[in-house]
């Protein structure tokens, strides 16, 4: 198989739907709608055209910071510190 164009959109047989996001002669990058990037080399890569990819919204990272949210540190390290505060009365 020769390099595909990025943005088309291809089917994999266990990573399902997705959009070629690099092509070349060696490698192709193809970022999947439910396994992520993953890399392929051409010339094996088996893959069936799926027409143009559809709109998707773009991901949304999960943040621990916001109003009334304490870090995963913080968090962890609250008993501790009582712990050590106890211990010491």
């Amino acid at each position: 198989m020769k390099a595909l164009p990025e943005g088309q959109y291809v089917k994999h047989f266990q990573y399902g739907f997705g959009v070629v996001t690099e092509s070349d002669a060696d490698r192709t990058s193809i970022d999947f709608d439910g396994h992520g990037m993953k890399k392929f080399v051409t010339s094996i890569m088996v893959v069936e055209l799926a027409g143009d990819a559809p709109v998707r919204p773009k991901r949304r990272r999960k943040t621990a910071s916001g109003p009334g949210r304490k870090s995963k540190v913080a968090t962890l390290a609250a008993p501790v510190a009582a712990e050590k505060s106890s211990a010491k009365a």
